[in-house]
C-alpha cells in the first residue's frame, strides 16, 4: 500500500516542534526571543533611536546651537503639500505690547518648498568625515527656517537639539550599566563563591554604599564640581557616579546565583579534578549566570537614562553648552512655559520611548535566557 505523503503543515510543525536536544541555547533563546513581537518592535526601534543620534547632524537641518532671536519660542512650522512636494508658510515674528510675548504671523500666499539633500552647516559625520548635505531643509536664500518641532527661547531648533541630546542620554545608560555590570559580576562572583570574611566583608559595603542618599550625594558632588568643566569630563563623571551607585543590586543577585552554583555536583566533580578558582570560576560560574546577568543590564538601562535626565534637569548633570534630553527639559520647569510653548515637553516623549523600548526588549530577553522553559 502507497504511503500517504504528510500535509505541509504537519511538516513544518514537526520540524519546528523538533527535539530540543538537537538545538544549540542560543538558537532555542533567539526563537523564543522571536516569539516577542513587542520585544522585537523595541529592539528595532532602539537601533532606530541610536542611528538617528550617530547621524543627528545629517538629519537635523539646522547646528544644534545656531541661535536666531528672530524665531524665539517658535511654534513647530505646518507644511503644506502641492502635489507631493511639500513646503511652508512665511512666518513673520512680531511682539506684543500687553504682554511682551511674541506672536507670529503666517503668510502661506508665498510658500518656500522643502529640499531634500540640501547644502547647509558643515558638520563632522563619525568624528571622520565632513560634510554639508542635511536630510532636509530650506534654501539659505530665505529668511524662513522650518522648525518640525519647533524652536526654543533662543530660537534654536528643537528636532537637532532632541537628536544631539539623545547622543549624551542614550549613551549613558548603556556605558554606565557596563560599567556596573562588570563590577557588579565580579564582586558578585567573588562574594557568592568564596564566602566566608570576603562575603561578609562585601554584603557590609553594598548595604553601606545602598543606605547613602542619592541625591545629596549628586548635589555634593555638583557643587563640587567647576561650572567650566569640559563637556566629556562632566560626561564621564557622571557615568562614572552613576555606575558606581547601580552596581550593588547586581552584585547581590549574581551573589545568590553562584552560591547556587556552588554546590552543584559538577562545581565539586572541578575542584575533586583539581580545578583552581579561576578555571572554575570562569568555566562554571560565569557562563551559567551570563544570561541572568544580561538581563539585569537590559532592564538597568532605563534607570541610568531616568537618572541622568533628572539630575540634568535639576542642574546637577550635565550643563548648558552640552545638550542632553534633561538639559533640554529644563526650560520646561514652569507651567506656565509648558502651557504656552508644550512643544518644550518633546523631549520627554522621547525619554519615555527610550525607557519603554529598552523595557520591553529586557522582558523579551528575561524569558529568550530560560529557552526550555
Amino acid at each position: 500500500m502507497a504511503q500517504v505523503a504528510a500535509p505541509a503543515n504537519v511538516k513544518r510543525a514537526a520540524k519546528k516542534n523538533q527535539d530540543v536536544s538537537q538545538v544549540s541555547q542560543f538558537t532555542l533563546m533567539r526563537r523564543r526571543f522571536m516569539q516577542s513581537k513587542l520585544s522585537v518592535a523595541g529592539g528595532i526601534l532602539l537601533i532606530l533611536m541610536y542611528l538617528m543620534a550617530i547621524f543627528a547632524p545629517f538629519l537635523g537641518p539646522y547646528p544644534y546651537d545656531l541661535i536666531d532671536s528672530n524665531f524665539q519660542w517658535a511654534a513647530p512650522t505646518p507644511i503644506h503639500f502641492e502635489g507631493l512636494r511639500p513646503s511652508i508658510c512665511g512666518l513673520t515674528q512680531t511682539t506684543d505690547p500687553a504682554t511682551f510675548s511674541f506672536v507670529y504671523t503666517t503668510d502661506c500666499t508665498k510658500l518656500t518648498p522643502i529640499n531634500f539633500f540640501v547644502h547647509g552647516a558643515s558638520y563632522r559625520l563619525l568624528y571622520f568625515f565632513t560634510s554639508d548635505i542635511h536630510l532636509f531643509g530650506i534654501e539659505s536664500t530665505t529668511d524662513q527656517k522650518l522648525f518640525i518641532w519647533g524652536a526654543d527661547r533662543q530660537g534654536r531648533d528643537l528636532f537637532t537639539r532632541v537628536l544631539i541630546g539623545a547622543r549624551v542620554s542614550l549613551s549613558v545608560g548603556l556605558v554606565g550599566v557596563a560599567l556596573a555590570t562588570i563590577l557588579g559580576s565580579i564582586l558578585g562572583t567573588a562574594s557568592g563563591y568564596f564566602g566566608g570574611a570576603i562575603d561578609n566583608v562585601m554584603q557590609r559595603v553594598i548595604e553601606l554604599i545602598q543606605s547613602v542618599p542619592t541625591l545629596p550625594l549628586y548635589a555634593t558632588i555638583a557643587a563640587a564640581l567647576p561650572h567650566d568643566m569640559p563637556v566629556v569630563q562632566r560626561f564621564f563623571l557622571i557615568t562614572i557616579v552613576l555606575s558606581l551607585v547601580s552596581w550593588t543590586g547586581l552584585a547581590r543577585q549574581v551573589r545568590g546565583k553562584v552560591m547556587s552554583y556552588r554546590a552543584a555536583d559538577y562545581t565539586s566533580a572541578a575542584r575533586i579534578a583539581g580545578g583552581s578558582h579561576q578555571r572554575i570560576i570562569m568555566t562554571h560560574m560565569m557562563p551559567n549566570a551570563l544570561s541572568h546577568i544580561i538581563v539585569v543590564a537590559a532592564l538597568a538601562v532605563p534607570g541610568t537614562i531616568l537618572g541622568e535626565t533628572g539630575l540634568s534637569f535639576l542642574g546637577l548633570g550635565m550643563l548648558p553648552p552640552a545638550v542632553s534630553w534633561g538639559v533640554l527639559l529644563r526650560d520646561a520647569q514652569q507651567v506656565q512655559v509648558v502651557t504656552t510653548y508644550p512643544w518644550l515637553m518633546i523631549p520627554a516623549v522621547a525619554v519615555i520611548l527610550a525607557v519603554v523600548c529598552f523595557q520591553l526588549l529586557g522582558d523579551g530577553l528575561r524569558d529568550a535566557v530560560d529557552p526550555y522553559g
